[in-house]
């Protein structure tokens, strides 16, 4: 016989899922502001190609860099305070970042990329621990809410500097306002609640587990390409062509084509052996989409970002995915989850500067082309083992 759930149950697992997209709105917007209007800042700053990929790629760094700390924070405050904290810094970083000259966009940045690394390792856990019958379903639904979240940075942060007299600042830190709704809505379900701590390390380390290297190389070459179409096609586009409004539209667009196969494949892959044949669909999408936005007439640039944001919504929401059901239990996906995003958020930080470095260096787009297609084959060789039915430390 179903035991059924009391209201108060109920109640609080509506609030975790409210919560929770909450959160996960505010995990892109950071990032996803800067890459429309990155032509702006460097004028106002005086920043080169160089400097400019150091600024995409300096909070995918700290997402890799600050992962390390989510289980650390975890086990001190349990999993949904430590989100809070986190949340609240993730706010006034928002908040100053632009008003703070070029030291304080690159800091404040820093801060953003740092906290959205440790709220992206640690939503993983609750989601195995609070739905554990639904994990793909919810992991879908999640990373829906964070396309979504990006690609309305994406497109209106440009709108909104034109609507704030051409003055980049409070563009990009009117994305602060999500961060706060969050805070309140997570406040208010945590109030009055019990709050469970992860355990001690355990004894048994990932970093001796050939498929949690796996998952950590997917998630890493994916992510690496996804901060790569963030902070830069944008700017390739208006290379090629396209004005800085329609650049950012392209953006937006994309991202939005994300939230549907955010969702469908996790749910696909779900009724399938394993995740396999879906990792190779996404990552070959992707692959076809960033070809032909590079390579093929900028009149066709709407069909190739359609195709781009099928690709990486799917790509990105089967590694979230994987984090989940490579595990036996929350707290094993917490610390898969850590070592994944570390290792692989780290690794992605390379992509865009690589970009940026390579486009300063032959004054085109075209070895940068190469280099991302090279990525994608090897993401796709990665999640060939990382999509296999296993579990880590299961031996």
């Amino acid at each position: 016989m179903t035991r059924k759930n009391s209201p108060q149950q109920t109640r609080n697992a509506i609030m975790m899922f409210v919560g929770m997209m909450l959160v996960a709105l505010n995990l892109r917007p950071a990032l996803t502001s800067v890459g429309p209007i990155l032509t702006s800042i460097g004028e106002g700053l005086s920043l080169s190609s160089v400097g400019q990929g150091v600024l995409t790629t300096l909070p995918v760094l700290l997402l890799g860099l600050a992962a390390p700390i989510a289980p650390r924070a975890a086990r001190k405050l349990g999993m949904e305070r430590a989100v809070l904290v986190t949340l609240i810094i993730l706010g006034a970083a928002m908040v100053v970042r632009p008003y703070l000259g070029v030291s304080g966009l690159f800091v404040g940045t820093a801060i953003a990329g740092g906290c959205i690394g440790i709220m992206s390792v640690l939503l993983p856990g609750i989601v195995k621990r609070d739905f554990p019958e639904s994990a793909s379903l919810m992991t879908g639904i999640y990373t829906a809410v964070l396309c979504t979240g990006a690609a309305v940075a994406a497109g209106t942060t440009e709108p909104l500097r034109m609507a704030f007299s051409g003055a980049w600042e409070p563009a990009l830190a009117f994305w602060a306002i999500p961060a706060v709704i969050a805070i309140v809505a997570w406040w208010l379900q945590l109030d009055g609640k019990q709050v469970p701590k992860l355990p001690g390390t355990p004894a048994k380390s990932l970093f001796k587990d050939r498929l949690a290297w796996q998952i950590a190389f997917y998630m890493g070459l994916q992510s690496s390409l996804a901060y790569t179409v963030f902070g830069w096609l944008p700017t390739i586009l208006q290379d090629r062509g396209l004005d800085p409004v329609n650049a950012g539209l392209a953006l937006s667009v994309s991202i939005l084509t994300q939230v549907p196969m955010a969702i469908a494949a996790p749910w696909i892959a779900s009724h399938m052996r394993d995740q396999r044949f879906m990792v190779v669909l996404v990552m070959l999408a992707t692959l076809a989409g960033l070809c032909g936005c590079i390579y093929a007439p900028i009149e066709g640039v709407w069909l190739w970002v359609l195709v781009l944001g099928l690709g990486q919504g799917g790509s990105f929401s089967i590694a979230l995915t994987l984090l989940a059901v490579r595990a036996r239990d929350a707290e094993t996906a917490a610390r898969l989850s850590g070592m994944a995003q570390s290792l692989g958020y780290t690794m992605a930080a390379l992509g865009p500067l690589f970009v940026g470095v390579l486009h300063e260096a032959f004054d085109s787009w075209n070895i940068a082309g190469a280099f991302l297609g090279t990525i994608a084959i090897s993401a796709i060789i990665a999640g060939l083992g990382a999509g296999r039915r296993l579990y880590v430390l299961d031996h």
